[in-house]
């Protein structure tokens, strides 16, 4: 599961004073729950997630991966998680196989354990028919597919989309959407993070919607439009989206400390 406590991150600027990208955001994920992370573009959900993925650090606050701490246990963070976006890179002089199998073996797997785990995932993805075709011959929704495999080569506890179906054709977001819900049903812990609204209907047992570096409300679809006197939750989203959050109590640290 993951566990996000009153999470801050802060750029210095020495024109117009330090801009908080992240401002004390708090939240949980649960293992077979699939949590949508909402926001318009610049809101900071990018940011919370690049921390979940240990690429960034936070200026302050608490983000746990299955217990693993993502400052002070990168290496384990990145064990539990598989990062999927669609800007992820395929490189262009690889194959599909040696791609996915390169990523195994970055993880620590070799010899018929990976082989093993490859092919079933190129028969559950229907990658059979990629697993000779070079990167840079690849169409996006063949990149994509390569992406995820990469991505859960490792069988990972905690998945995390970031807006994986943007610009992809209607076959290749279907495709993406059904193993997202796929992952799910299995127990995994899915982060999805998209502007569609429709994808998040199909698949979010609960959506935290951000604006301006802050948690606006979290709930389950139904909840938030209930809450909100809203029937239509794209435009509930867009209310919550370009509202000005209330400033967030001051937040509690998992060991029950006020966070730094």
């Amino acid at each position: 599961m993951i566990e996000v406590v009153g999470l801050t991150k802060v750029y210095p600027d020495l024109a117009a004073g330090d801009f908080k990208a992240v401002d004390r955001v708090s939240f949980t994920a649960s293992s077979g729950e699939a949590f949508g992370l909402l926001g318009p573009n610049g809101a900071g959900k990018t940011t919370v997630l690049r921390i979940l993925t240990t690429l960034l650090k936070p200026t302050s606050g608490v983000s746990l991966v299955n217990g693993f701490d993502c400052v002070r246990q990168e290496e384990l963070v990145r064990n539990q998680i598989g990062f999927i976006s669609v800007g992820t890179a395929v490189y262009d002089r690889m194959t599909a196989w040696e791609f996915v199998e390169y990523f195994g073996q970055l993880h620590g797997m070799n010899g018929p354990k990976l082989h093993e785990r490859m092919e079933w995932l190129f028969d559950k993805l229907g990658m059979q028919d990629l697993r000779d075709t070079l990167g840079g011959k690849m169409s996006t929704g063949m990149k994509q597919k390569t992406s995820i495999a990469r991505a859960l080569v490792h069988d990972p506890p905690v998945i995390i989309f970031d807006e994986a179906t943007n610009g992809l054709d209607a076959f290749a977001a279907r495709a993406s959407l059904k193993i997202v819900s796929e992952l799910r049903d299995a127990g995994k812990c899915v982060i999805f993070s998209t502007h569609i609204m429709s994808e998040v209907e199909r698949l979010c047992d609960r959506i935290a919607v951000m604006s301006h570096g802050r948690i606006v409300d979290t709930g389950t679809p139904e909840e938030l439009c209930d809450r909100h006197g809203e029937n239509d939750l794209e435009e509930l989203f867009f209310r919550l989206a370009t509202s000005e959050p209330s400033p967030p109590a001051d937040a509690l640290s998992v060991t029950g400390e006020a966070a730094p």
